[in-house]
């Protein structure tokens, strides 16, 4: 397993929409980040899990959280947040025949689970999401 490759080919999927102004494996603070320079994508490695069974190959679980950041001035922000998740999504939809997303075969899958935390920007012109992503690799 190499993980600098693993978190590489993961940003480069997900960052590949040309939607994001900004798009960064160094997460921001969205008050450090300009409204021109949104939509803002920011790749954040979390935490790594090794399962171990004797006489087999370690496996990791990587786990990711990737943050978007939207203003919208005129209008609600959640409506052009809402199509960034559905696109950052359909980025990690897996192969129809394998039905896995194997990052061009470095892992075995790669996937979004779990809460996708919001702030819709109700009550202002940002809203911010963050999306939680596991990738199991050997």
């Amino acid at each position: 397993m190499n993980r600098e490759q693993i978190y590489a080919a993961l940003f480069a999927k997900l960052s590949a929409s040309s939607a994001f102004k900004t798009k960064s494996r160094k997460l921001r603070h969205w008050a450090d980040v300009k409204d021109i320079e949104q939509p803002a994508l920011f790749q954040a490695q979390k935490r790594e899990l090794a399962m171990t069974t004797p006489g087999q190959p370690t496996v990791w679980s990587l786990q990711v959280d990737v943050y978007i950041y939207v203003h919208q001035k005129n209008g609600m922000p959640s409506t052009l947040l809402n199509g960034l998740l559905d696109a950052l999504a359909d980025s990690l939809a897996p192969d129809p025949i394998t039905n896995k997303c194997t990052l061009g075969g470095l892992v075995q899958h790669a996937w979004i689970e779990g809460a996708i935390e919001t702030d819709e920007g109700t009550l202002g012109d940002q809203a911010v999401a963050i999306v939680p992503i596991v990738i199991k690799a050997v």
